[in-house]
């Protein structure tokens, strides 16, 4: 390591920037958020650096000079002038003060890394000059995953050491807290701003150790998406990362795993598409029992919690007890299946609504409003509706569904073993059968390519001759727009 990375006080310290162009505006841009007195020297200033000019900036329009350099803790040589920058750097460094030549390495004694600015939290990336590039690509993930307002944390938690400390004498307990606060439900409070609610879970943390001797848990509810880890939220990241416990179901992508802490406990809740209920009631203790335990607690399921997840259940169980429970959404299998295989669900001129559907039910064979399902125009998403393909299949074509009515089923959506299959309605469950599908699947009944203009994808298996009939009758009617 070349360079020694370090963040310097320039607290009422003077920095001189040498130069007034575009190079001096970027400096001065980072340099204003500092409480350094500012000076610029430049015989020509010009207009964009005269109005960006903070209350904390001198400007002097005349020749630079050596003895400038002066009593400055930091000088910056930001001209286009090489002749000019040489001799700002030389005179820096006659006197041992850091200098910085704006794209001249060679000359300086410090250099400037990419800068991530959550005041007073701000993460500082080098590369030792090699490959700027690599640090504006680490750069602009890190902005990714720190929220907007991330230094609101840090200067809560400085307002609150003491009142902590004062309150849990015990070091390591007191350590603890502070991980359930800054991982927990008081950040979240914190970043949207709700002070009272911050303070309503600082309060009941402390009441937590003073009861129990350990701080109270959290629970998270946390959608994972279809299945590629890569569809996993920021949000649902910083949970994972922040979790003790992980309660996992059978339909998350192990790779997702990858984002937790390794030293997370893992309980695998795994059950299979028909999900009985005495299951459930133990998924809801393991969250209650964990969290009462003071875990940060994370419930990972596939796609949404909230759609055919059962998240209610286990929300209204946690929340009896007094848990604090969130909720981070995920991508949802219907849409990310319908767009891995570039299927639109909504049309402007056709289908102006989309339905989701669930195929499995504890009490037996999914019942709904059929004739309002087989009305033309109707599309829907049938969630685990692998088993039940023939049960649906007969009850919409009892209530005067066409047989014709395009049928995509998409199994392992987004993940390397995807497989898509066209079928129609009246061959839904043969398809199901013959082809092999297994599931998890997504079944979408009312939507194909065609009927969006658009062309089969190569992959998709076409099932029955009457679709390939179909199929081929609309690519070959040419719109009365075209051309």
């Amino acid at each position: 390591m070349r360079y020694f990375p370090i963040f310097f006080d320039l607290d009422q310290r003077d920095v001189l920037v040498v130069g007034g162009g575009e190079k001096a505006l970027q400096k001065l841009r980072l340099l204003s958020k500092t409480s350094a007195r500012l000076r610029i020297v430049a015989e020509d200033v010009g207009p964009e650096l005269l109005e960006a000019g903070p209350d904390n900036l001198v400007i002097e329009r005349r020749e630079f000079a050596e003895p400038d350099v002066i009593g400055a803790a930091l000088v910056f040589a930001a001209s286009d002038d090489p002749a000019l920058d040489t001799r700002v750097a030389a005179a820096a460094r006659a006197r041992g003060i850091p200098v910085n030549v704006v794209d001249g390495p060679s000359e300086s004694s410090f250099i400037m890394p990419a800068i991530v600015d959550r005041d007073p939290v701000v993460v500082a990336i080098g590369t030792e000059g090699a490959a700027p590039i690599l640090a504006r690509e680490i750069k602009a993930r890190i902005e990714d995953w720190l929220p907007a307002q991330f230094g609101r944390i840090a200067r809560r938690a400085q307002a609150l050491r003491r009142r902590v400390q004062e309150a849990i004498s015990d070091p390591i307990v007191r350590r603890r807290t502070w991980e359930t606060l800054l991982q927990g439900p008081w950040r979240e409070a914190v970043l949207a701003g709700d002070d009272p609610a911050a303070d309503h879970e600082l309060v009941r943390q402390i009441e937590g150790v003073r009861a129990n001797g350990h701080p109270v848990g959290s629970v998270a509810l946390i959608g994972c998406g279809p299945g590629e880890p890569d569809l996993i939220t920021l949000k649902a990241q910083q949970y994972l990362q922040g979790a003790d416990v992980l309660v996992v179901d059978r339909l998350v992508n192990p790779g997702v795993l990858e984002y937790a802490r390794r030293d997370a406990i893992r309980i695998d809740v795994g059950k299979g598409s028909e999900g009985d209920s005495a299951l459930q009631e133990d998924i809801n203790r393991i969250l209650v029992r964990e969290a009462l335990k003071g875990h940060r607690v994370a419930r990972l399921k596939g796609g949404d919690a909230f759609v055919f997840g059962r998240a209610a259940e286990e929300m209204a169980a946690v929340r009896a007890l007094g848990v604090p429970v969130v909720v981070v959404p995920g991508i949802t299998a219907a849409h990310a299946c319908a767009a891995s295989v570039g299927l639109p669900v909504t049309l402007r001129s056709k289908v102006r609504q989309f339905s989701v559907l669930t195929g499995a039910s504890a009490d037996g064979p999914v019942e709904l409003d059929w004739a309002a399902l087989a009305q033309p125009g109707q599309a829907f998403a049938i969630y685990m509706g692998v088993r039940t393909a023939q049960h649906f299949q007969q009850r919409l074509l009892a209530a005067g569904a066409e047989g014709q009515t395009p049928v995509v089923i998409v199994e392992n959506g987004t993940l390397a073993s995807e497989r898509c299959v066209e079928a129609d309605l009246a061959s839904l469950s043969a398809a199901v059968r013959e082809t092999g599908i297994r599931g998890p699947a997504v079944i979408f009944v009312g939507l194909d390519w065609a009927g969006a203009g658009l062309s089969r994808p190569p992959r998709v298996e076409v099932y029955g001759a009457a679709v390939r009939a179909a199929s081929s009758a609309a690519a070959s009617v040419v719109p009365a727009h075209a051309g």
